[in-house]
């Protein structure tokens, strides 16, 4: 199998994650959960999916729906379609496996997940992270990386609008 076709497969929906999961748990393995966006992946990401994959075996990534970011950022958002999106974290080797949602937020897919860690950046206080209650309460962690200053989407998207200078 070439290796892009391997890469490939990491993009899941919800059955298939969730099957792939519990073959990773029933070699003991345990697993991350990130979520975002992620429209324009810049350096702040790469940080952010570094951190979270060091926390556990596995590191799953949920990816928000063009509908959803649509919803959430603006009629401008997404810039780029989530099958593009979802096509470069995928390319990570950091990340084990990417799903995306349609909801505003993760939680139906955190619940049905149930991972060992829940990690997101530093822009986020605890009492504002969807799942971390449901993740806590069934006995995982939920872990605020720290942000990385001078990356954002948004800013980036400014940027451009404005021209390079």
């Amino acid at each position: 199998m070439r290796a892009t076709t391997a890469l490939q497969n990491k993009i899941m929906t919800l059955p298939q994650l969730l099957q792939r999961a519990a073959a990773w748990r029933v070699n003991g393995k345990t697993i991350a959960f990130t979520n975002g966006c992620f429209d324009i992946l810049h350096e702040g990401h790469i940080f952010s999916f570094e951190q979270a994959a060091a926390t556990a075996d596995y590191l799953v990534v949920g990816l928000n729906s063009d509908a959803s970011v649509q919803r959430l950022k603006g009629p401008e958002r997404p810039i780029n379609k989530e099958a593009s999106r979802a096509l470069l974290i995928s390319q990570l080797a950091l990340v084990d496996a990417v799903v995306l949602f349609g909801e505003d937020t993760p939680l139906e897919l955190i619940q049905a997940l149930a991972p060992d860690v829940l990690v997101k950046g530093g822009d986020y206080r605890m009492d504002q992270i969807v799942g971390a209650d449901f993740v806590m309460a069934n006995g995982g962690q939920v872990i605020i990386n720290p942000f990385v200053a001078g990356f954002s989407t948004t800013g980036l998207i400014d940027k451009i609008k404005k021209g390079y200078s």
